[in-house]
């Protein structure tokens, strides 16, 4: 069991070729996987051995549910992440820290299978965001479909370009380099041969079957007519060389095993040599103290050494821990102690313990039965997670005390509000199977409503559950239930656009808990309920009258929830420079929220840019929130950004991007659920409005006039479709279709006195009148919504006013006010650079003598949108680190970027990228 190595130069090849790639600043992937004792560990530890920068971390399978156990390894200045996420974002920037000069980083996950979801989520999010680091990973696992491996990190290290090194057995020539390295003979070619058949040349196993039998072994190899001795089993052998300790490395090595796959030599110490520590521990007293803070008795050392030589520890110059050579030889250890010692040494640790988690953690450990008193500690330990929203935390101490529970009806609630927790943390792989087995519990409000948390893709059901939920809940006696059973009713709704009950159910809510509502958004629900109802106006004097909100650099988490509301409601009460700038900064300070705060924080910011206009900043955000979600297994809760994706390439002539989108969207729209509905038909309606397929747009839009009884769907200030089917109604001759679509959104414009609707309902009313034939209703409609249009800043909405009047004007043959309008249209048109609405601009302009004009590429359209994102926040005087913290990239890829930019643009500094990068369109009314 001592450290040999031989053989495996195709797997180390292909490894130093990955280097070489990695030292080129090619980041790499390397999967490691194989049976246990097969030298998986072993060939890391050879390929690694002379590199100076190493991050090193494992899996154990005791502490699986730990949430970011091993990314603390990796980050030991770090903690207390809200999501995977923000530890990979953590991650990143050790990476940053540890590069520098022509040696890779080596970043090593051993026994991936044992670690915590999150750090495996968090790594593959961190990797993901790696493009021209020196930086080479290694996952080692025994068998890459393994379900304890999240999808998004078995997809990033089987596919290509990945490396996959899958450990076979050693052959004949290499078992006959072990042997000679062990010293146990030479073995001849043909022993070697029968050695690889009876071993399957498993490392580990003829390690200890040569130094097991020794020159027995060699012999009955050599003779056809003598079978080869059985080896011992593994764990024998271990407990082997245990018994050979003397008795205080022998104590010392126990107790490591109790503390898991590497400790402190002191904290070892101390539980090895502590006196019992029971009753200290369950009369509540402080913990003792075994040896002094930092001092480590010389009886440790030399306990420590004799396990070392023995092969059941180890230890590096420079490494403060002391590690198990082999997780094999961590079980075997651990194993053997029978539970009334297990539990004796566990307790020892958890009266050493500097942290109620971990004391109860080895209290848990050490329990041989329910446990009533430990329960109620771990419950109450699992909710106290909860309300700091460290879900996967809650969950695993929540499992421990149901598991511990004395009666059936405690073993359930914890259970239910374990897989809450678990829902949340995303750390729930089979919904289906773990509902089935909620489903067995007795009756309760907690047992509807987390059937119907699950079932939210089945809204009938859903709304059915959560409505049993609530009938069996009391709200006085029971707030917390209460509050989470209205936070649900008000999401619910929300993905079925009825905002009034939105609103409701939301503020329902806070009334009863507002701090532990499940949610870190229910406020944003309460406040975005009333958008979508049409009392934007309304919320935002209210909110004013309550006093103003703080800068969002120094507001609090539930500050922060009514601001990015506040943005939502000045957006659909028409001020999209007042939702821009509130967006902003909720955007620019919520690195430490949830993935899904920061991809709705981004998804907001960019709707309102897309409104306002800054097409450029809208595609930069709508990148990123597409690209959160999607690292974090939650691509659902981006598809309205994926549809202002779909509009901002329809309007700009990017079809192709713009249809990829609007099929995304459709896939989501098989399932019935309205807002997928709503937000596919609205991607193909406008790519079909940009390509000039009037068609095209009836047939997408055609069926929402039959789902608004369902929904606010056509709220003034909110996305209107209505205007584009009134359009596409007159351009096929349907005048009288067209009125009927078109006079209800004229009444709701009319009696909520929005500028923006009134402008978009006078332009189609314009178009109607026009191609009726009745020229005076045409230029009353036109002209009134020019008044609405000065009072917007809305500059698509305008341009296509502008547009549509010049047509109008020409077609009555007043050329000279048509230029005036189409020149208009044309200057506003270029800022958003609107490719297919300028080309029929064009076309009205010649039409009427005059000369289009040459349209200019925009620099920004040579850049990819994390090009983009990285010139902008260059150009607004960002450091390369700076830049690379807030779009959650390294430094190194942010230094890749900014490359490319500068060739792109010939250029060679952040002073000339400022001076080619257009200023945002600020267009006047």
């Amino acid at each position: 069991m001592d450290a040999l190595f031989v053989g495996r130069e195709d797997s180390l090849a292909r490894m130093n070729a990955a280097w070489d790639r990695a030292k080129g600043g090619q980041p790499q992937r390397v999967l490691v996987e194989g049976p246990p004792g097969i030298g998986k560990s072993a060939l890391v530890r050879q390929f690694l051995r002379h590199t100076p920068k190493l991050l090193q971390a494992e899996g154990e399978e005791t502490e699986s549910g730990l949430a970011f156990g091993v990314l603390e390894q990796l980050c030991p200045r770090g903690g207390g992440w809200p999501d995977p996420p923000a530890a990979g974002a953590a991650l990143i920037e050790v990476l940053d820290e540890a590069q520098g000069g022509e040696t890779p980083v080596a970043l090593v996950v051993d026994d991936a299978q044992w670690a915590d979801h999150p750090s495996l989520q968090a790594l593959t999010f961190a990797l993901r965001r790696l493009r021209a680091d020196k930086v080479l990973t290694i996952v080692v696992v025994r068998d890459a479909a393994d379900v304890r491996l999240p999808e998004g990190l078995r997809r990033m290290f089987t596919a290509d370009p990945a490396i996959r090194v899958r450990l076979e057995g050693l052959d004949a020539a290499e078992l006959r380099l072990l042997s000679g390295e062990l010293g146990t003979g030479k073995l001849t070619t043909r022993a070697a041969t029968r050695l690889r058949g009876h071993t399957s040349g498993n490392p580990l196993h003829v390690q200890a079957l040569l130094e097991q039998e020794g020159p027995t072994l060699l012999d009955a190899l050599e003779r056809s007519d003598v079978a080869p001795p059985a080896p011992k089993s593994f764990t024998a052998l271990v407990l082997g060389r245990l018994a050979a300790c003397g008795p205080e490395a022998a104590e010392l090595v126990c107790a490591a095993g109790v503390l898991g796959m590497h400790c402190t030599l002191d904290e070892a110490f101390a539980v090895a040599s502590g006196a019992e520590a029971s009753e200290v521990v369950e009369a509540g007293a402080a913990p003792g103290e075994a040896v002094e803070a930092g001092v480590v008795p010389g009886g440790a050392v030399a306990a420590l050494d004799q396990a070392v030589r023995l092969g059941l520890l180890a230890e590096g110059p420079g490494d403060p821990l002391i590690r198990f050579p082999h997780p094999l030889v961590h079980a075997a250890v651990y194993h053997q102690l029978g539970p009334a010692r297990r539990a004796a040494l566990h307790r020892r640790a958890a009266a050493l313990a500097g942290d109620a988690e971990h004391r109860l953690r080895h209290l848990a450990l050490a329990a041989s039965g329910p446990d009533a008193r430990l329960a109620t500690e771990l419950t109450a330990l699992g909710r106290q997670f909860a309300v700091r929203g460290a879900w996967a935390n809650a969950s695993g101490r929540l499992a421990a005390a149901a598991r511990l529970s004395a009666t059936p009806q405690t073993y359930e609630q914890n259970r239910l509000e374990a897989v809450e927790c678990g829902v949340l943390a995303g750390e729930v792989p089979d919904v289906g199977e773990v509902a089935q087995e909620i489903a067995s519990f007795a009756p309760s409000g907690w047992r509807s409503y987390l059937l119907g948390r699950l079932s939210l893709f089945d809204l009938d059901r859903a709304e059915a559950l959560l409505t049993d939920a609530w009938h069996r809940c009391d709200p006085d006696a029971e707030p917390l239930l209460g509050a989470r059973i209205a936070g649900q009713f008000a999401a619910l709704y929300g993905s079925m656009t009825r905002g009034a009950e939105m609103a409701e159910w939301a503020q329902l809510a806070l009334r009863l808990a507002p701090d532990d509502t499940a949610t870190d958004m229910i406020r944003y629900l309460a406040l975005t309920g009333r958008a979508m109802n049409g009392e934007a106006p309304q919320a935002l004097a209210e909110l004013a009258a309550r006093g103003p909100l703080p800068d969002p650099a120094v507001a609090d988490p539930a500050q922060l929830e009514e601001l990015l509301g506040r943005g939502t409601l000045r957006e659909f009460a028409g001020d999209a420079t007042g939702a821009v700038r509130d967006l902003t900064g909720v955007f620019a300070h919520c690195h430490a929220r949830a993935a899904s705060f920061r991809v709705v924080a981004a998804t907001g910011l960019a709707s309102a840019e897309y409104r306002a206009g800054h097409w450029d900043d809208a595609s930069v955000h709508a990148d990123f929130a597409l690209s959160l979600a999607a690292d974090t297994d939650q691509p659902h809760v981006a598809l309205y950004c994926r549809m202002l994706s779909a509009l901002l390439h329809a309007a700009r002539g990017d079809f192709a991007k713009a249809q990829a989108h609007s099929h995304v969207l459709a896939e989501y729209a098989r399932f019935g659920h309205l807002s997928p509905t709503l937000w596919a038909a609205l991607a193909a309606a406008h790519l079909a409005r940009a390509r000039g397929d009037a068609e095209g747009v009836v047939l997408a839009l055609d069926p929402l006039p039959g789902l608004t009884g369902r929904g606010d769907l056509e709220v003034p200030g909110g996305l209107p479709w209505t205007w584009l089917l009134a359009d596409a109604w007159t351009a096929t001759g349907e005048h009288q279709r067209a009125g009927e679509v078109l006079a209800p959104y004229e009444v709701r414009a009319a009696q909520s006195g929005h500028h923006g609707a009134l402008l978009l309902a006078g332009r189609s009313r314009g178009i109607l009148e026009a191609a009726r034939g009745d020229q005076g209703a045409a230029e009353r409609a036109f002209r009134s919504a020019a008044r609405h249009a000065a009072k917007t800043d809305a500059p698509f909405d305008r341009a296509l006013l502008h547009l549509a009047y010049g047509q109008f004007l020409r077609r009555s043959g007043k050329r000279g006010k048509a230029g005036d309008e189409l020149r208009r249209a044309r200057e506003l048109l270029l800022r958003l650079d609107a490719g297919p609405d300028l080309e029929r601009c064009g076309r009205e302009l010649a039409a009427c003598g005059l000369e289009p004009g040459e349209r200019r590429p925009r620099d920004a359209a040579l850049l990819t949108a994390q090009e983009l994102a990285v010139a902008r926040l260059v150009v607004a005087g960002l450091t390369n680190r700076q830049v690379a913290r807030e779009l959650v990239i390294s430094v190194k890829t942010v230094e890749y970027h900014l490359g490319r930019i500068y060739t792109k643009f010939g250029i060679d500094s952040r002073t000339r990228l400022a001076a080619r990068l257009e200023p945002r369109a600020e267009p006047e009314p």
